[in-house]
């Protein structure tokens, strides 16, 4: 790998696709210090630094700080995410939309359209709320310069614009550049906090607030952290699938021996989002609520580092692992196809007989993917809280970092087979014409 990576910039395309996705990434955070016209920036900053370890700081996370500040990106990538989510889980209910996903390409895109259709839909009603929110003051007061309609339907359009453009620019870096484009914008809304997250520990070391010791472990706890979360990434469980003999016209086609791969964890890090969106609710509401009753339940049970809190979000984490593992994999359909297929699990009667024997092993292994994402997920609860460190480490960010990362590696090893390749055979075509 080291060796390809060093070719990277001797291939065109791919050093091309490369620099592209960096210009569409610096597109991006230009964007997000663009503060929307009509509003004090300051008083919005200082609402959010309070509002840490709620609702917004996870919305904050997949911004990129874009929402700190109100920028024309402030509501981020989050509605297409959620649009996605909401379409996938239709495909179960409705019908027809799941015939449209089994159409492949075809399908597929008139699916993609429909999450455009809902991704603006839900940004014109999150700005909407945001408008209100913010003149009525729960923003701060004199967050907003002039109230009124003029103000909330700029608001609207901005934003709603902002979070269009985003989405545009996820699917050209997906056409043109390399990696997945939403994807890619998400990861660099988490990694540009890591250059202000050094400093910071940099200062705390100067000031004898955290030691020079400490931060060694914790580097070592930390690559420890990321090599194990990159195993379990990687880590599949192949279930051998045989192909009998077949003739095909005059031709038989040989039977041979391959595999139905199943990920360690086939949800990704959708489990995670939901159960940290649902637990953030809570305190949410108990930062805008004055009664002290609900105010001392938040605090003594609803607080991450208590044990009631973690329970909750680890069986949150385990459930949507579950469910969203069989949205995304349905054992009869993988049992009928590879029936149709002619093919077999050795050892296993087709139809009923193999779905049952996927089902049961795809049970066993999303279970062990449910306890590492839940494992990983409160490392930075325990992190904090037992051993002093003065910042998070972990979680979903760093599920979505790794992840990410490892797709966009393996995009680029393919680049550099096929060219590899490509060089192989016209070098064979060559020497066949020299041949002749």
């Amino acid at each position: 790998m080291i060796g390809g990576i060093q070719n990277i910039g001797r291939i065109t395309e791919l050093r091309d696709r490369i620099l592209f996705t960096f210009m569409m990434l610096a597109v991006y955070r230009v964007g997000a210090v663009i503060v929307t016209p009509g509003i004090n920036p300051e008083v919005v900053r200082n609402f959010f630094q309070q509002m840490q370890g709620t609702v917004f700081g996870l919305f904050t996370l997949f911004s990129g700080g874009a929402l700190e500040q109100l920028s024309i990106f402030s509501l981020g990538i989050m509605p297409y995410i959620s649009a996605s989510i909401i379409l996938q889980l239709l495909t179960v209910v409705i019908p027809q939309l799941d015939e449209l996903k089994k159409e492949g390409e075809q399908g597929q895109r008139k699916i993609n359209q429909f999450t455009r259709y809902a991704t603006i839909g839900l940004s014109l009603f999150q700005s909407g709320l945001i408008a209100l929110a913010l003149e009525r003051g729960q923003f701060g007061a004199g967050a907003v310069i002039e109230a009124g309609w003029s103000f909330r339907l700029m608001c609207m359009i901005t934003l709603t614009s902002g979070t269009a453009f985003i989405m545009w620019l996820g699917e050209q870096i997906t056409e043109r550049g390399i990696g997945n484009g939403i994807s890619m914008v998400i990861f660099a809304s988490i990694i540009i906090r890591i250059p202000s997250a050094l400093v910071n520990l940099f200062q705390l070391i100067r000031t004898d607030q955290f030691t020079l010791l400490g931060t060694v472990i914790f580097a070592a706890v930390a690559i420890g952290v990321i090599f194990f979360v990159v195993l379990v990434e990687r880590g599949q469980r192949r279930i051998p699938i045989q192909h009998a003999r077949r003739v095909v016209g005059k031709r038989i086609q040989q039977g041979g021996m391959s595999y139905f791969p199943l990920r360690v964890n086939t949800a990704g890090v959708i489990p995670a989002i939901f159960a940290s969106s649902l637990l953030m609710f809570p305190l949410t509401i108990g930062q805008f609520s004055e009664a002290p009753t609900i105010q001392s339940f938040i605090d003594t049970y609803m607080n991450p580092a208590s044990p009631l809190y973690q329970v909750v979000y680890i069986g949150l984490i385990i459930f949507f692992c579950y469910f969203y593992t069989a949205i995304m994999i349905n054992p009869v359909d993988v049992a009928d196809n590879i029936k149709k297929s002619g093919a077999y699990i050795p050892g296993i009667r087709p139809g009923k007989k193999t779905a049952e024997y996927i089902d049961h092993i795809l049970s066993r292994v999303t279970l062990i993917g449910a306890l590492y994402m839940s494992a990983v997920c409160v490392l930075p609860t325990l992190l904090a809280a037992r051993a002093g460190i003065p910042f998070y480490f972990g979680g979903t960010a760093l599920l979505i970092v790794v992840g990410v990362g490892l797709d966009t590696i393996a995009q680029i090893e393919a680049h550099l087979v096929s060219r590899q390749y490509e060089g192989f055979v016209q070098g064979t075509r060559i020497r066949g014409r020299l041949g002749r």
